[in-house]
């Protein structure tokens, strides 16, 4: 299992988006601890413009961790990347037209 912290605060949304990327992109479960920076003066200081950061069990930050790029590249340096699942959120399948939809004239129809 991976443990992670995450510096956070009410109310972030890019900070629900880091989650959301780490749980998707970890080739294991995730342990995610909150730290809500808004309660202890010097950790807003230190983390209120940088969040939401990332920090591993030896220490190591990550900023910008919602970057896609930053947080794969972050999870493959210690072996948690699912390569598959980074595959398919920078690879989508091309969508497939609806059942029965046909073109005229360069207009689509269904039916």
């Amino acid at each position: 299992m991976i443990k992670l912290s995450i510096y956070t605060t009410l109310g972030c949304h890019l900070c629900a988006q880091l989650e959301a990327l780490v749980t998707t992109l970890a080739n294991q479960p995730v342990d995610l601890r909150r730290i809500e920076i808004s309660e202890d003066d010097a950790l807003v200081e230190r983390y209120g413009v940088r969040i939401p950061v990332l920090l591993d069990e030896q220490g190591e930050e990550l900023d910008r961790g919602f970057d896609l790029a930053r947080l794969s590249q972050w999870l493959e340096q210690r072996g948690w990347l699912d390569e598959a699942a980074l595959a398919a959120l920078t690879n989508p399948p091309a969508p497939t037209p609806p059942v029965g939809a046909h073109q005229r004239n360069g207009r689509r129809f269904l039916g």
